[in-house]
């Protein structure tokens, strides 16, 4: 780790300010410190934003929910009315790392972590997410890259909360220059489908602030498989949500994690599930349908029967 400098802003101001100076934003330090350690990151300056005002609140309301973004992961898997409310959120909660890291990690940090592929990780070698000129997973180990990519670099999304999120049309907002902007999970990641350096759409300087979570009344569920019964990133990861009423869904929206550079959803899949009655053949259909453009690698080919199983039992625990 190199030498750096240290600073602990008391307001979004002087944070973004900070951070423009060859800074970045410390908050759990779940992933930067490990990039740090590793030589991959060296910021000249840690701006420490964990205790930045009206950032540590769960807040519900009338129309939407607010969860600050130094919410700390074990916070939400832990709050009974968002469990009650959201159960898929807290369901994904639940599945990041080990309690010791849910006790420190943040909401606005889990969004915003990088790629976890080794290659990226490895403090010498130059692939293509760090500037160079190739995507080593594409012809080496790809056992845990992604099915779906719009750019050469198959490294996958790994957050656990942006698949639930984008399931429940969450929004983050986002502090963006002098403004305060609202995106969409898709609109959050977008950037990393185009660009093979980017893990999202993030600039230096963009602070994630808060989430918002519409509460439409719909149920929400969320799967993964593991390698590992826990203290594992997920091989594949499902969030589903919808308005039930009995067995018939609408409103209904399924994101796939761990598949692609962006939480994987499909337009056609949620319009094939409008208004339906969910039984066996029609989720394996809506499967069908999300996955049909795969392009599996020489080892993750598994992912696909994984995939499409999760789907099938995360819409079924809609209605179950």
């Amino acid at each position: 780790m190199k030498p750096f400098q240290y600073a602990a802003p008391r307001t979004v101001d002087s944070a973004v300010s900070l951070a423009a100076d060859q800074g970045r934003f410390l908050a759990g330090g779940i992933d930067i410190l490990g990039e740090m350690k590793d030589y991959i990151a060296s910021p000249r300056l840690l701006v420490n934003v964990k205790d930045l005002p009206v950032t540590r609140e769960i807040t519900p309301g009338k129309e939407s929910w607010t969860i600050g973004t130094n919410v700390t992961i074990s916070e939400i898997e832990q709050h009974a009315e968002l469990k009650r409310i959201f159960p898929g959120l807290q369901q994904a909660a639940a599945e990041v790392g080990s309690p010791q890291i849910r006790n420190v990690a943040t909401v606005g940090g889990n969004l915003a972590q990088h790629s976890r592929c080794w290659y990226y990780r490895h403090r010498d070698i130059h692939c293509l997410k760090k500037g160079g000129d190739t995507c080593y997973a594409h012809d080496g180990e790809n056992k845990y890259h992604s099915l779906f990519s719009g750019n050469p670099c198959i490294s996958p999304v790994v957050s656990n909360l942006a698949i639930a999120l984008a399931a429940l049309d969450a929004r983050a907002i986002v502090r963006r220059g002098r403004e305060e902007v609202a995106l969409s999970i898709a609109d959050l990641y977008a950037k990393a489908w185009e660009n093979p350096e980017a893990h999202n759409s993030l600039t230096g300087t963009d602070l994630i602030l808060r989430v918002q979570i519409p509460d439409a009344g719909r149920r929400s569920a969320y799967q993964q498989v593991s390698e590992k019964a826990s203290f594992d990133w997920a091989l594949v990861s499902c969030a589903a949500a919808a308005t039930v009423e009995g067995t018939k869904l609408s409103k209904v929206r399924v994101v796939l994690g761990a598949v692609a550079p962006i939480p994987w959803q499909v337009q056609a899949a949620h319009d094939f599930l409008e208004g339906k009655k969910l039984d066996d053949d029609v989720a394996t259909q809506a499967a069908g349908i999300i996955l049909k453009d795969a392009t599996p690698r020489e080892h993750n080919g598994y992912k696909v029967p994984i995939a499409q199983a999760l789907i099938r039992r995360t819409l079924k625990q809609l209605v179950g």
